[in-house]
């Protein structure tokens, strides 16, 4: 099964948190925390730097590995490493997200997360505390 390398950007603000909707592809319409494929030569915390200067206008600044999901989709093994980060500068533009919204510990559940995704809420909830 072919492996897909990715990074995820658990982006956290007054102990809210960041979520996308996907807009596109086989996860259209599914929420997940913001981020994407890892490049040749590109360390993890430089892919999740870039995705979300790519994908939503805005820059970060990585605090710490939260946790590295493996998961099995149908079709692929997904390998995704999740970083807290907070926002250094800029104002959320979604370029290839249907919508967005900030989630408290108490509504992290609102959302239908993407199977990869939803493993972590249990973590990110104690994290918030």
């Amino acid at each position: 099964m072919k492996t897909i390398k990715v990074v995820a950007a658990i982006i956290i603000d007054d102990k809210k948190v960041f979520a996308t909707q996907r807009g596109y592809g086989e996860f259209k319409d599914g929420w997940e925390f913001p981020g994407g494929k890892v490049e040749e030569n590109e360390t993890l915390e430089e892919a999740i730097v870039r995705e979300i200067k790519e994908e939503l206008d805005t820059e970060i600044e990585v605090k710490s590995l939260l946790n590295t999901v493996e998961y099995d989709y149908p079709t692929f093994h997904l390998s995704m490493a999740c970083f807290i980060c907070s926002v250094k500068s800029g104002h959320f533009v979604l370029k290839e997200h249907e919508a967005a919204k900030w989630l408290d510990k108490e509504n992290l559940d609102s959302v239908a997360w993407l199977p990869a995704d939803q493993g972590l809420i249990e973590q990110i909830k104690e994290y918030l505390q």
